[in-house]
């Protein structure tokens, strides 16, 4: 009883704001140093995603008396021959739009454009203030001058997303060595620690694997609810291509806030353009983008992702920011798993660091190794 009480008041001297603001800094410093490594840490991240996701598929086929090696080929192999048949399938639907991807772009935010200038006309004659700014007019010479660069800047954006390409190739070849070789490297990491901390090690080395696996597979348990939601309104209100569309808004839903926007303003285009003459479209999808968040933040959060990582929302918001500031969209996307993983990282390295019994035996174990050593000298 009293060394539960001794390791109870040690945790909590450890998550003190020292501990936080090691934890805090070192997520900066490992964001912005994978800001430098995008080509890497993109693939990285996908082929984590990928890993977690068949996990569970070769754990099942490891159970009924499969060797790991063959059942994580076979599950890699299900994988590649899945994907260009659901691309295959997609392609009748999609493919004119990708080949005239421009003229595409150009119609939805010509679309886009005919919308805000019909409400800002509408809300001129309900608001006697608007009328006399001239809001409409305004809006539309700034976006007509928008519309005509940005033809000139979205080539580059699409040419140097191409050039990703290669890179992306690493993500299946990645995930199958996380696959077939995981506890290898767990191991080789286990052994590398002294032997007075290697049961913390072991512990360590679990918990981030559990955060980990928790998170990923909480976002794509996400990923499902939200393209189930997105894709179900969209199908009820007539949208074209609803559960493509809706799995586009729950991917970009993976970045934080950032991309809960971009996805709501994605189907506020394909309304205003495939609905020319039914304007009210347009406020239908806000009004299901509006419930699809609220389902969010206060259903599937905490049932898929608020599970896997226990930090206060202020922390998480913050940190969110702090990501954005420091490493652009790509720390939007990764601050809550660096966070996390660091987090446990940062929590266990205080209690090994700090737990005098520990740090006694390794004391002692080094005492131990000298003393063997200069025995050896001497005969």
């Amino acid at each position: 009883m009293a060394s539960t009480s001794l390791d109870v008041s040690v945790a909590r001297q450890q998550s003190g704001p020292v501990v936080w603001a090691a934890i805090i800094g070192s997520t900066c410093l490992l964001l912005a140093a994978l800001q430098k490594l995008l080509w890497l840490t993109v693939p990285f991240l996908l082929a984590l995603i990928l890993y977690y996701m068949l996990q569970p598929a070769m754990q099942a086929l490891i159970y009924r008396g499969m060797r790991r090696e063959t059942a994580a080929g076979s599950v890699m192999a299900c994988f590649i021959v899945t994907l260009p048949l659901a691309g295959m399938l997609a392609l009748p639907q999609f493919g004119a739009r990708i080949i005239d991807w421009q003229a595409t772009l150009m119609r939805y935010l010509h679309g886009g454009q005919t919308l805000l200038d019909r409400s800002l006309h509408t809300l001129e004659t309900s608001w006697s203030v608007f009328a006399k700014a001239r809001l409409a007019d305004l809006a539309s010479a700034r976006l007509a001058d928008y519309s005509e660069s940005l033809s000139s800047h979205v080539e580059p954006i699409v040419i140097g997303a191409a050039a990703w390409a290669p890179a992306l190739l690493l993500t299946p070849f990645l995930a199958f060595f996380f696959l077939r070789d995981g506890r290898v490297f767990m191991r080789f990491l286990a052994h590398a620690v002294p032997n007075a901390f290697f049961e913390r090690t072991l512990s360590l080395l679990a918990e981030v694997d559990r955060t980990a696996r928790a998170y990923f597979q909480g976002l794509l348990w996400l990923t499902v609810l939200d393209t189930v939601t997105l894709g179900l309104g969209l199908w009820l209100l007539g949208f074209p291509g609803p559960w493509v569309l809706g799995l586009i808004c729950a991917v970009l839903a993976w970045i934080p806030y950032v991309g809960s926007i971009l996805g709501g303003l994605l189907v506020v285009l394909v309304a205003a353009t495939d609905f020319p003459q039914a304007p009210e479209m347009a406020w239908w999808a806000v009004a299901l983008f509006v419930l699809a968040r609220t389902l969010d933040d206060f259903v599937y959060m905490p049932l898929t992702i608020g599970k896997s990582l226990h930090m206060h929302p202020l922390l998480t918001v913050v940190m969110i920011f702090v990501g954005g500031a420091v490493a652009g969209v790509a720390g939007l996307m990764l601050v809550l798993p660096v966070l996390g993983v660091v987090m446990v990282v940062g929590q266990t390295l205080g209690q090994l660091l700090t737990e005098p019994r520990l740090m006694a035996r390794h004391r002692h174990a080094r005492s131990l190794s000298r003393k063997i050593a200069e025995a050896d000298l001497f005969r």
